[in-house]
């Protein structure tokens, strides 16, 4: 370590013909031959790629991608711009094998798909907090505006060890910008030949010495009618929707963290007879699926004030959904906490150990028979806590084979133990080239609405 003067220059005795290496995250490497005393100074040029580079999906910590045992896909918002789109559920249509698809021609539900498995197989995170629950994947997708994503990552392939016994088929991870890093202020507008107008806009404030704040607003609004092919039913739903978004940052010692965001979402949307309008909801003169949808989230990481890296992360969520499926009425309600304690650590020069703790409750309730009492005929919600346990250890075999082992332990009260193993081993043939294995399994409990939503519609 050399320590510098006021001015930022130091003193360093080599001998002749030694060469002197300098780089840092993010920077060209430079290598300097040192032949005579002289003054040096010295500019590293940003490595674009290697910036881009940085992912933390795979394994829950911060690695270079191409140093991750875990196959991790990242997109930036460059991507965003060159495809732009009101939602991520849109923008992730030119990813090569992850496919959203509609399932619904009238009130345009839709999933994500990820190497050909189903929807409800993929798992959606914020910031690697699983708030996008069953009920929030049949629509609130949609409300994920592009706007304050700072990179999208995405695991293809089992990631159950680590983020819960859903991620079957794949992971979504939706990073949002930080207020230390975001620009002042942002402002996007779209606008398409089929009248549909995205209003994207996003400001930064110093609210103290230590605190700033990312502030966000999204609004989309479609509300032409469009029936190419004459059937007398619109071809893509009409909906506005309106997101507000607000993300905290706490400047502490030593750069620990401790950020907290909240994020509240409104949509109306309604699909069917052209001759449709609001007074007709729930009646049988004219066929309509409406619903309306109020959300809201909170999320925060805290990194404990301790000399070992402990980390605690926690969410909430509120989805309530109100709906009509022509005469037929659909109000959900569900409520999912979140919140989980991990410990990082390296043993010596081969072993990187990652232990967690998780506790997940979830609440829901709905006016179907699925939360009915058969005995008693009376309501009952479905609620439930998983506590869940999970170790992670990379080992550096040599220089070319590193292999990652994992294990999760769940215990639903209805299914008992869960036990979701991972394994991924990543061989470097040479500096740039590298071959990966990812194998590990999983466990999904059912959501009836989720995948049987058109039960409702007939």
């Amino acid at each position: 370590m050399f320590v510098s003067d006021a001015k930022g220059k130091f003193v360093v005795n080599f001998s002749r013909g030694n060469s002197l290496q300098i780089s840092a995250t993010g920077y060209v490497k430079q290598e300097i031959v040192l032949d005579e005393q002289t003054s040096l100074t010295i500019w590293l040029i940003p490595d674009q790629r290697e910036m881009d580079a940085i992912v933390v999906t795979g394994t829950m910590k911060a690695v270079k991608r191409l140093e991750s045992p875990v196959a991790v896909e990242v997109y930036t918002p460059q991507f965003f711009k060159k495809n732009p789109a009101p939602s991520i559920f849109e923008s992730l249509q030119n990813v090569n094998g992850v496919r959203p698809q509609l399932n619904c021609s009238v009130c345009n539900t839709g999933d994500i798909h990820i190497n050909g498995l189903e929807g409800p197989y993929t798992m959606v995170t914020i910031d690697g907090m699983p708030i996008v629950s069953s009920l929030a994947s049949v629509y609130g997708l949609f409300g994920i505006p592009t706007q304050l994503i700072e990179r999208v990552e995405i695991v293809k392939g089992p990631a159950s060890g680590l983020y819960g016994s859903e991620a079957i088929g794949g992971l979504i991870n939706i990073i949002t910008k930080s207020p230390d890093k975001a620009p002042r202020f942002t402002a996007n507008v779209l606008a398409t030949n089929w009248q549909e107008y995205n209003v994207d806009l996003g400001a930064t404030f110093k609210l103290s010495k230590n605190l700033k704040s990312l502030f966000g607003v999204d609004y989309y609004n479609y509300q032409h009618l469009v029936d190419k092919n004459n059937d007398h039913f619109t071809d893509v739903t009409l909906q506005h929707r309106i997101s507000l978004f607000n993300k905290l940052s706490l400047a502490r010692k030593n750069n620990r963290v401790a950020t907290l965001a909240a994020r509240y979402f409104y949509e109306d949307r309604w699909g069917g007879d052209m001759k449709w309008n609001k007074t007709f909801r729930g009646g049988d003169s004219l066929y309509g699926e409406s619903i309306y949808t109020n959300r809201w989230e909170v999320m925060g990481n805290y990194q404990l004030p301790l000399p070992e890296r402990i980390f605690f992360s926690f969410s909430a969520t509120s989805h309530q959904q109100n709906s009509y499926y022509g005469t037929t009425p659909y109000t959900g309600d569900q409520r999912i906490g979140f919140g989980q304690l991990t410990w990082d650590r390296k043993l010596g020069s081969s072993h990187s150990l990652l232990l967690g703790s998780a506790l997940r409750y979830n609440y829901y309730d709905d006016n179907s028979t699925a939360t009915i009492d058969t005995l008693t005929a009376k309501n009952r919600p479905d609620k439930y806590v998983i506590p869940g346990l999970f170790i992670q250890d990379e080992w550096k075999l040599n220089a070319h084979h590193l292999l990652l082992l994992g294990m999760r332990y769940d215990h639903h009260p209805a299914h008992g133990s869960i036990i979701t193993p991972r394994l991924a081993w990543k061989w470097s043939l040479t500096e740039k080239e590298v071959l990966r294995l990812n194998a590990g399994t999983g466990f999904r409990v059912v959501s009836l609405f989720t995948e049987d939503h058109a039960a409702l519609t007939g």
